[in-house]
């Protein structure tokens, strides 16, 4: 991989999109070797993904505009289709996925965030879809998932101007979890990835699947979805040990009580 890099700490994996004299921005190669990562994560292992930017100034600071600038219809169309089945890969990957977002954020890399479980982002943090700028639309979903992330409103108003934000008007409008500074930003990613990792895999895969598919259909068709993934949880391993030991620790607790004597 030449833009790509992947480490395993634990039961955490962390994909850095590493090309940072072009800030991390994502052209073709970019991301079909950002396809070949995540098929290659090793999902009976990794119970938590982090993806973020190598170096300090972006995450992502956009699709490769060079790259762009001369396609046609039929290949700005064909563009458009390789990164959005990328970040639906992402999306939809069985493990949750937590953007790292330390600085440029914008354009394709708002939506590569976006595409995310869960955002967290340093202080120096941007984002933005300044593609009416440059006379296109958002064409890595962010049309879609930003109207959904922040409502109709506030999606409308950031792509129609084209005006960016930064971390703590992201954080405000519910774009982003949590801002932190720089220095702190990975080991805050790490600490969340290993606080899902510790928990039961095919529960939190379920809840991962039991959202997503959720929101597609109405209320009376998700609390079916909910019920048929809440009843493939059971007779698993993970909770029989999970109720074992919450009952084994339940009768430890009543035990350990004293009857209050009055004398």
């Amino acid at each position: 991989m030449e833009f790509v890099t992947y480490e395993v700490e634990g039961q955490v994996g962390i994909i850095t999109i590493n090309r940072p004299k072009a800030l991390n921005a994502l052209n073709s190669a970019v991301l079909e070797e950002l396809d070949k990562t995540f098929d290659a994560v090793d999902v009976n292992e990794i119970r938590a993904l982090i993806l973020t930017g190598a170096g300090e100034k972006s995450f992502v600071a956009g699709a490769d505009i060079g790259e762009m600038s001369t396609l046609t219809k039929a290949e700005g169309e064909a563009f458009g289709k390789k990164g959005n089945d990328v970040f639906r890969k992402i999306e939809t990957f069985p493990i949750p996925v937590i953007a790292a977002v330390n600085g440029f954020a914008l354009g394709g890399g708002c939506e590569i965030s976006m595409s995310c479980d869960i955002r967290i982002c340093s202080d120096n943090a941007v984002f933005g879809q300044p593609e009416v700028g440059l006379g296109i639309t958002p064409g890595f979903g962010g049309t879609q998932r930003l109207a959904r992330v922040v409502g109709v409103g506030m999606a409308k108003q950031m792509i129609y101007t084209a005006r960016n934000i930064k971390a703590d008007e992201a954080y405000r409008i519910g774009l982003v979890n949590a801002v932190y500074t720089q220095e702190e930003l990975m080991d805050a990613a790490k600490k969340l990835a290993s606080t899902i990792a510790k928990n039961a895999p095919i529960a939190v895969r379920n809840c991962k699947k039991a959202i997503n598919d959720g929101l597609q259909v109405d209320m009376d068709q998700a609390i079916v979805i909910e019920e048929k993934l809440f009843g493939d949880c059971f007779e698993t391993e993970d909770q029989k040990a999970g109720m074992g030991n919450f009952l084994e620790k339940d009768k430890e607790k009543k035990l350990k009580v004293v009857p209050f004597q009055n004398k």
